[in-house]
């Protein structure tokens, strides 16, 4: 059985790392590589940089950061935000990126999915699907969940699939920031449909929501708010999963 994995998520603008609630009233967290470091020491198995801002003005993801962030950690690094082409995964890639998340560019033009993924392989592509629950399921939204898509979120992340993605990041629209729980029903929606690695996000807030999650079907689990305020540390979840019976990585830090 493949290991659990938890994800520390550094929202970015402006170079600095900023949380909210629902992708609003986004408060200052610190600094993305001093917060890259202590979550690489801690025990974090990856890390994912969104620059939140960059696909809203109209920015490529801030080149350097990215690199100063991949310079000190050891572990995966996946970057989003302002992915538009091809070219762009590939200067993300030599600044130090493992992986690239995308949403925005590939609603616009589908075919993108397949040109990075024949390009570089499915194994660098994330499509990360911010959704949010609709009259009838689940639709997709863009630009931090202030612009409706008209999308299908099943279908969609069916169709992306199809396409190439490599991984499917699940961002709850509604649950974001709330600490209240991952939305655990879209989860179990999707899961199914899904053939590819499914990383839970939004919502997160105390340690049996991480289970909860998994048990809906997450591969990976993705969090902000309770690691960058220090509800908890990325040691105390792995501590919880593993004496449940999860199968999670060890922690350097003791």
């Amino acid at each position: 059985m493949l290991s659990i994995r938890i994800i520390p998520c550094l929202d970015v603008t402006d170079g600095r790392v900023v949380k909210g609630t629902n992708f609003i009233n986004l408060v200052d967290a610190g600094d993305p590589t001093e917060l890259a470091q202590t979550y690489n020491h801690e025990g974090a198995d990856e890390l994912t940089f969104l620059d939140i801002s960059a696909s809203s003005s109209g920015r490529e993801t801030t080149i350097e950061v990215v690199k100063r962030t991949a310079e000190e950690v050891f572990i995966p690094l996946t970057v989003g935000g302002g992915i538009r082409s091809v070219d762009d995964v590939d200067r993300l890639l030599r600044a130090g990126a493992d992986k690239v998340s995308i949403n925005t560019a590939a609603i616009n033009r589908p075919d993108l999915i397949a040109e990075i993924a024949n390009r570089f392989g499915s194994q660098v592509l994330v499509l990360s699907v911010d959704a949010r629950r609709a009259s009838k399921g689940y639709e997709v939204t863009t630009h931090g969940g202030r612009q409706s898509t008209g999308l299908d979120a099943v279908e969609w992340i069916k169709k992306s699939c199809d396409l190439g993605v490599g991984e499917i990041l699940l961002n709850s629209m509604d649950a974001d920031g709330t600490r209240e729980g991952y939305d655990v029903e879209m989860i179990n929606d999707v899961r199914p449909i899904c053939p590819v690695p499914l990383i839970a996000s939004g919502g997160a807030g105390k340690l049996e929501d991480f289970a909860e999650a998994l048990n809906a079907g997450a591969d990976a689990l993705l969090a902000a708010s309770v690691f960058h305020f220090g509800t908890f540390r990325i040691s105390d979840v792995k501590k919880y999963l593993r004496e449940r019976g999860y199968n999670v990585r060890e922690s350097q830090l003791r």
